[in-house]
């Protein structure tokens, strides 16, 4: 998590904020259960399902962190969402594994 949190310059966490560390099936099981979601071992990019119009969430996903094939990509989920389904599939591929994680962060609203 301080790969992918120092890859893309953010904090794991906010002040005053918990922060829920858990795994692609209980993220599509239960889904976001705190503002800050730290999702690894998601083979189906769980994170499609959670913008629902009235929330959106920021993603910071990185593959092979740490290491030369190094793959970051940040944004809005609904922006970049596809982009990393297919970068992880070329990944993938390519070298036969994948290794990646990612944080979701609840984007605040912009209509207040």
């Amino acid at each position: 998590m301080a790969a992918l949190t120092a890859r893309h310059r953010t904090s794991l966490t906010q002040v005053g904020r918990p922060v829920h560390l858990t795994t692609g099936r209980r993220l599509a099981e239960e889904g976001a259960t705190a503002d800050d979601v730290v999702v690894m071992l998601d083979a189906h990019c769980s994170f499609d399902g959670l913008d629902d119009g009235d929330i959106s969430w920021d993603i910071y996903w990185g593959a092979y962190l740490g290491t030369p094939d190094e793959i970051p990509v940040s944004g809005k989920v609904s922006e970049v969402g596809g982009r990393i389904r297919e970068l992880r599939a070329e990944a993938r591929a390519r070298k036969g594994w994948i290794m990646d994680t990612y944080l979701l962060r609840r984007a605040p609203r912009t209509d207040r």
